[in-house]
């Protein structure tokens, strides 16, 4: 029999998580050996899927077979793709030799919101739209499953971290790097201080770095697709196929590639925001700096690469530095260790990791989010964590812009004594849309 979900006390949840937000959790890691669910161990977690373009198929494929968890709904402005998810989670559903599921589809996510038999949400909209679906989400009393990076802009973030507190949510974010082994024991290494006291961080995250402004020709809006409601709080723009890319069902044929929202200024951060909400997540982790950020970022100038400054006198530097493969690299006065994905080298074999992979039953972040859900604990990266990442990753496109260093009070979270820059924290938003 399954056990459902308990009407856990979100009031208790909110007391304990505020005490750990408060602190730092300076040696990373979760348990791979959670990842397997024993007979008569499953709690029935209910979700609603609010985006489902291409990155929302690869999660619903996750978190579909991790032992009850039940797909209800999904919500997209674009209607193919919502069948398109329909159609997915059926097939899925006769792989797994489950019965076939009534999907409802919704235009508007708000509607989804409102149906009182939808746990949580995974929410992989584009980033524009991050903050003011998740604080719906909050005050529907929905947890979150959010992709990265967090918000778009850093006022977002700030009213996104106070709602998940205020109403006692479980946000995870979408950053699964730090479930990632490799990553983990990089970190821990850095953390115990065995290559000894860091100096440098190198960090890539792809070239361009920084967005650039939008100017894709103006092409004809799709049948079926709600463009106006797509850029929601966004100046108008004119569509063009490459922001929103098409898909056909018969014969089934899925995007040949990403959104390129997350290239322009209008819509997204670049490879900043993109990879950057990984790679600086891991640069962060490993420097014991959760939570907070860099005092001062001078923009790239002069054949010289961006570079931020923390306060205790590391310097974390941005650009290639291992060929095009985006990753981190940590120095420190006793050796070095670099990694990415599927890497990892170290300037002592005795850095290297040595344990075993284990034979993971489902994706491990997706398990996470679901097992903190049940357990009303935060999750490996939760809201304050994915914040101070992307406040990296903003702080660095803003001086950019502005072409000249900016000095950041990670407390205050604010640009000191800077008018110009601290304007650029939020943008206003357009057609009626209030954060």
């Amino acid at each position: 029999m399954k056990k459902y979900l308990p009407q856990v006390s979100r009031r208790k949840f909110l007391g304990t998580s505020l005490l750990s937000a408060a602190g730092l959790s300076f040696l990373p890691g979760i348990s791979f050996a959670s990842n397997q669910i024993q007979p008569g161990d499953v709690h029935q977690i209910r979700l609603g899927f609010i985006g489902v373009g291409r990155q929302s198929m690869g999660l619903l494929n996750g978190m579909m077979r991790i032992p009850g968890v039940e797909i209800m709904a999904c919500a997209d402005v674009y209607e193919i793709k919502r069948e398109r998810f329909k159609l997915r989670v059926n097939k899925i559903s006769a792989e797994l030799g489950k019965p076939t599921p009534t999907i409802g589809a919704y235009k508007d996510y708000k509607e989804l919101l409102a149906r009182q038999d939808i746990d949580a949400v995974v929410i992989a909209s584009p980033d524009h739209w991050h903050a003011l679906m998740a604080i719906d989400a909050c005050k529907a009393g929905k947890d979150i499953y959010l992709e990265k990076p967090l918000t778009l802009t850093i006022k977002e973030g700030q009213e996104l971290v106070k709602a998940v507190r205020s109403h006692g949510t479980i946000l995870a974010v979408g950053s699964q790097q730090r479930s990632d082994v490799n990553f983990q024991h990089a970190a821990r290494m850095v953390l115990k201080g065995r290559i000894g006291k860091v100096k440098q961080v190198l960090v890539h995250v792809g070239q361009p770095e920084h967005p650039v402004p939008y100017d894709l020709e103006k092409q004809e809006i799709p049948e079926g697709l709600d463009w106006k409601t797509w850029l929601g709080p966004l100046p108008e723009l004119h569509f063009n196929e490459k922001l929103n890319p098409s898909i056909s069902l018969q014969p089934e044929q899925n995007e040949k590639l990403w959104g390129a929202w997350r290239s322009y200024k209008e819509t997204g951060g670049g490879y900043m925001t993109d990879w950057g909400a990984h790679m600086f997540d891991i640069a962060q982790w490993g420097l014991g700096m959760d939570r907070s950020a860099p005092v001062k970022v001078i923009p790239a100038k002069d054949g010289k690469p961006l570079t931020y400054l923390y306060a205790n006198g590391v310097e974390m530097i941005v650009g290639p530095f291992d060929g095009n493969r985006q990753g981190v690299q940590f120095i420190g006065e006793d050796g070095w260790i670099k990694v990415s994905r599927g890497n990892f080298d170290s300037s002592d074999k005795s850095l290297q990791p040595v344990m075993e992979l284990p034979k993971l039953r489902y994706p491990q972040h997706h398990w996470d989010f679901i097992d903190s859900v049940i357990k009303r604990k935060d999750p490996i990266v939760p809201v304050e964590v994915g914040h101070s990442t992307c406040v990296v990753c903003t702080i660095g496109n803003i001086a950019a812009e502005l072409g000249r260093p900016l000095n950041w009070d990670p407390v205050a979270q604010k640009f000191i004594k800077d008018k110009k820059a601290n304007a650029r924290l939020h943008y206003n938003y357009e057609n009626g849309y209030k954060l």
